[in-house]
């Protein structure tokens, strides 16, 4: 059975970095996230319209990843996913005070094994796609991650500290739940 395990976070929380490093390490595949190879096709003026057309374009790479771990037939393989439905749906609240109801029903259909959560202490890196360098903004999104880890039932833990800190960290952990 493959166990799928997500990173999430805010932005530049290196969820990207954690999601290689772990792929590497258990010699797996992992899932990039959706939302930048959308914005970067579209641009970074989105709509709320887009963003089910962004959860429905993660969907779809969790799904090529899956099969392909598949074909690898390793009943005990790993996949790594960078970010998920929560992302958002978190996004969606903070930017536009709304999440679509098919992403809502979409979260609640998908299954997961387990949540990596990200914490903010990594310095802010300004690229292309990032909108929220201040510290004040980061810290609220955190709480709303953390918010959504708390109100499902899926095991999570926060991952903290520097690349190498956060990837032991994340090692230990999915060791330590033997999922």
């Amino acid at each position: 059975m493959i166990k799928k395990i997500v990173i999430i976070g805010p932005e530049s929380t290196g969820k990207s970095t954690l999601c290689e490093q772990l792929a590497t390490h258990y010699a797996t595949q992992w899932v990039p996230e959706y939302a930048r190879e959308y914005l970067d096709t579209n641009g970074t003026h989105y709509r709320y319209e887009d963003l089910y057309k962004i959860a429905q374009g993660q969907i779809e790479e969790e799904e090529k990843a899956v099969n392909r771990c598949k074909v690898q037939d390793d009943s005990s393989q790993h996949l790594f996913i960078d970010t998920d439905l929560y992302v958002i749906k978190v996004w969606g609240e903070f930017v536009f005070n709304k999440c679509d109801n098919r992403i809502l029903t979409s979260i609640a259909n998908r299954q997961y094994d387990f949540y990596l959560l990200c914490n903010i202490d990594l310095p802010w890196v300004k690229d292309n796609l990032r909108e929220y360098p201040d510290l004040h903004t980061r810290e609220k999104l955190f709480h709303y991650y953390k918010e959504a880890m708390v109100n499902q039932a899926v095991p999570w833990c926060i991952i903290s500290g520097n690349y190498e800190e956060r990837l032991q960290a994340a090692i230990n952990a999915v060791e330590t739940l033997k999922i």
